[in-house]
């Protein structure tokens, strides 16, 4: 495989045109000889850095990246400090609180890591366009669809984070070229470039094995497109800490050529969706089993496959008890828990606990194949959900308090004490799709309650009125772990406000935590960068 030998600071930090002369990679007229090869060393390439195996890296499955920002920061999940444990410089206690600084190393590792695929794909856009004399028409349009799909998806997480970013689209910038651009500037380049290449992408189930497998296919786009379009009245807002944000009735998407509004917009996407044959899987949690590439509900994946690929999954094995781990024949770190609002959400303890609750949490007295995991001393281990804080230090329940991560089956013949797992990582559902369209319809004056009870009725939970309030409430309780809730907050306004054991930053109702300052280090090497208002 053709590789590049390029700065990071290059790539990540846009100071300087790529290296055309790398010293490491195989000559070009190999790595281009033919359609497969221009395919493999330009669009398949891309895919290996959709996961990771190190700190930062990958859209999931990493610690410190963007799963870990979207979800320690919310009312979701917490890393509680537990007396040496987990203390790390006070990272997780400030994420969880909103004190995040530009000077944030792993913030700053995160902006890196979107801007290198950012890079990456201009690059193989380049060599496309270079070795286009090698492809028919039809190879020609997908590959370039393909990547500017790709390219398109990571310029979405890097707006939804970071707000006011630079839009680079040539593999030669330079940097006098590279301008910091407006986030409704960038939401409108990201619709445009995915509007341009659904249609140009297959219309296939990428979650399942094939040709398809893990790859951007339309689905896949017209999900990100309504994404884009439900939280188009947060994008549109170029400085979120003065004046409020426009309304979503008020924005318009021109889809299959009629003028929606952005809650139309979201809605026409979602039916798309269901139109390509995606349904609900009759269990919940047959969509995180160990072989889920048969479900009918995932739309996007991280392909995981323990002697295939490297991408990693550490989020069972850093918050499960070393006991469990251990009664697992794994290791573990002991770390991460759900809130004691999340639990008290899901009805823990009451005769209307959800029926999701079970499958998502770890909690109260743990057994491995039918036996009591048991501590040191050989008392049971017994997680103990509401007993969670920010600093459990010194505490009684230091080491068990909170219900921790479950959610996907344990795989027990993963590596490296299960992060090296079979189940794909889940990026994109369907229930999300059904709840997006129902928050959708009721903020445009209609009833989402088909779709919220569509969810509901498959884990046997009662009907109820779609509401916003309801909607909220329901995508915690359905997309617990999956990396959703810092934008659900923040596109209900939630996120500045105080919640659990948080209280609110002083000035932060001006809404300027609702994105992530830019890293210092890519500040001082473009000086054309400006600092997010409030940073």
């Amino acid at each position: 495989m053709k590789r590049y030998l390029i700065s990071l600071a290059i790539l990540l930090l846009l100071t300087s045109c790529l290296d055309e002369n790398p010293r490491d990679r195989v000559d070009e007229p190999s790595a281009y000889a033919t359609a497969q090869d221009i395919y493999v060393n330009t669009v398949a390439t891309l895919y290996s850095h959709i996961g990771g195996n190190t700190d930062c890296q990958g859209l999931q499955g990493t610690v410190r990246g963007v799963y870990d920002y979207n979800t320690f920061s919310t009312d979701e999940a917490i890393v509680p400090t537990r007396g040496g444990d987990w203390q790390d410089g006070g990272f997780w206690q400030n994420l969880y609180r909103h004190q995040w600084t530009p000077a944030d190393a792993s913030l700053a590792k995160v902006w890196d890591y979107l801007y290198w695929v950012i890079m990456l794909s201009n690059r193989s856009l380049q060599a496309i366009d270079q070795h286009r004399d090698r492809l028919g028409d039809a190879q020609y349009a997908a590959f370039t669809a393909e990547v500017r799909a790709i390219r398109a998806m990571y310029y979405y997480y890097a707006m939804d984070l970071f707000g006011n970013v630079p839009l680079v689209t040539s593999a030669s910038a330079s940097l006098s070229s590279v301008k910091q651009t407006g986030r409704s500037s960038v939401m409108r380049f990201v619709v445009s470039e995915l509007q341009q290449v659904a249609p140009l992408l297959p219309n296939e189930h990428s979650n399942l094995q094939g040709d398809y497998y893990g790859r951007v296919t339309r689905p896949v786009a017209h999900f990100l497109l309504a994404k884009l379009a439900l939280n188009a009245s947060v994008y549109a807002h170029d400085d979120w800490t003065h004046g409020s944000a426009p309304s979503g009735s008020d924005i318009t998407f021109e889809v299959g050529g009629r003028q929606l509004n952005s809650y139309q917009a979201c809605v026409a996407y979602c039916d798309s969706i269901t139109a390509a044959g995606y349904s609900l899987a009759p269990g919940y949690a047959s969509n995180f089993s160990v072989h889920n590439e048969t479900s009918p509900e995932n739309i996007f994946i991280i392909s995981m496959d323990k002697t295939l690929y490297s991408n990693a999954f550490y989020y069972l094995f850093r918050s499960r008890h070393y006991s469990h781990g251990q009664a697992m024949g794994m290791d573990a770190e002991n770390g991460p828990s759900a809130t004691v609002s999340c639990v008290n959400a899901f009805g823990y303890g009451t005769p209307e606990q959800d029926a999701r609750y079970g499958i998502n949490f770890y909690s109260d007295t743990v057994k491995v194949n039918g036996k009591v995991v048991t501590l040191d001393d050989g008392s049971p281990l017994v997680y103990m959900p509401l007993k969670v804080k920010l600093d459990l230090t010194g505490d009684p329940y230091e080491k068990t308090a909170g219900a921790r991560m479950h959610k996907y089956e344990v795989d027990m013949t993963a590596y490296d004490n299960g992060k090296y797992q079979d189940n794909d990582i889940v990026l994109f559902r369907y229930a999300d799709v059904l709840l997006m369209r129902a928050e959708a319809l009721v903020r445009n004056g209609e009833d989402g309650s088909a779709d919220l009870n569509a969810v509901r009725q498959r884990v046997g939970m009662p009907e109820r009125v779609a509401t916003l309030d309801n909607i909220l409430q329901e995508r915690l309780l359905e997309l617990v772990w999956e990396g959703w809730r810092r934008q659900d907050l923040v596109r209900f306004g939630r996120f500045t406000e105080a919640y659990d054991q948080r209280t609110p930053l002083k000035n932060e109702h001006s809404g300027y935590t609702t994105v992530f300052p830019i890293p210092t280090k890519a500040l001082q090497l473009n000086s054309s960068l400006r600092q997010n208002p409030g940073y």
